[in-house]
């Protein structure tokens, strides 16, 4: 039996992406790298000034991206013809993979927009395979839902919920949690992995060593283990991300993550010399 603990503590920093949308970046700053974890933002406002500029058109190549929109409404469209519409609850994860242009929109004029973007890194050999999706409609997701809390499963498994996403390299749990006060959640997570909490509102303790104070958007990363739990100081709302790392030497150039600083360099010209798009 091993009990998981606070590894660190961190708050987000304010930052702006796309063509001018606040969000709080936590992975990607501090840390920079959480294996396989590239990059976790926040976005919400209710201010459609704070997000109406969206992100326009632009590459990836060598990563997986998971949005989950907890409100609000997006428009997405990409160099391989997909498009649609993303509402509250829904999930949608991308394997970029050798690279796909593509555009996220607000579908909406004013109104609360919150959600999550999360950068997984791809090992050396899926790097350049061909772009793939997995959506998730909110009504279509696995609930394990009892009187302590409700669990949505968007990868991994909790009780006889289970999501989607299956065979996947690194095995990935993704799990929102919504945890009544003074309640606990408990979960039995891989040695392997490597493991954060992120709190979306309230008040949580982990574990039984003492640690500080957490409330409301912060970013706690754990230390490995198997044993798991959190009690709820207040109602609270959290997303538990695991994932078994890749252990690969990574070389970053914005939207592009690959192995090496000459693929990365490789990527750049096959986008200004329209070879991106396999």
């Amino acid at each position: 039996m091993s009990d998981i603990e606070v590894k660190k503590i961190i708050k987000p920093i304010p930052a702006s992406d796309g063509d001018g949308v606040k969000l709080k970046r936590s992975i990607g700053v501090e840390p920079d790298y959480f294996d396989p974890f590239l990059m976790l933002d926040e976005f919400g406002s209710d201010n459609k000034d704070d997000y109406v500029g969206g992100f326009p058109p632009h590459p990836h190549r060598g990563i997986e991206t998971v949005t989950y929109m907890l409100q609000g409404e997006f428009e997405h469209e990409d160099s391989t013809g997909a498009k649609g519409r993303m509402s509250s609850g829904d999930v949608q994860w991308m394997k970029t993979g050798s690279g796909i242009i593509h555009s996220e929109m607000p579908a909406m004029s004013e109104g609360r927009l919150h959600g999550f973007q999360l950068w997984i890194n791809m090992p050396a050999k899926l790097k350049m395979s061909k772009p793939d999706y997995i959506y998730i409609d909110s009504d279509k997701m696995s609930v394990h839902k009892d009187i302590d809390k409700k669990v949505k499963v968007i990868a991994g498994k909790f009780e006889k919920a289970e999501g989607p996403v299956k065979g996947h390299n690194v095995e990935p749990v993704y799990f929102d949690v919504e945890l009544n006060k003074n309640k606990e959640f408990i979960f039995k997570l891989p040695l392997t992995h490597n493991t954060f909490i992120y709190l979306i509102k309230g008040e949580i303790q982990i574990s039984k060593n003492k640690h500080e104070q957490i409330k409301n958007s912060t970013l706690i990363l754990l230390e490995k283990g198997e044993d798991l739990n959190v009690r709820a100081k207040s109602n609270s709302k959290f997303l538990l991300i695991s994932g078994k790392p890749i252990n690969e030497e990574i070389a970053r150039g914005g939207p592009f993550v690959m192995n090496t600083k000459a693929e990365i360099l490789k990527a750049v010209q096959d986008y200004h010399n329209g070879t991106f798009v396999k």
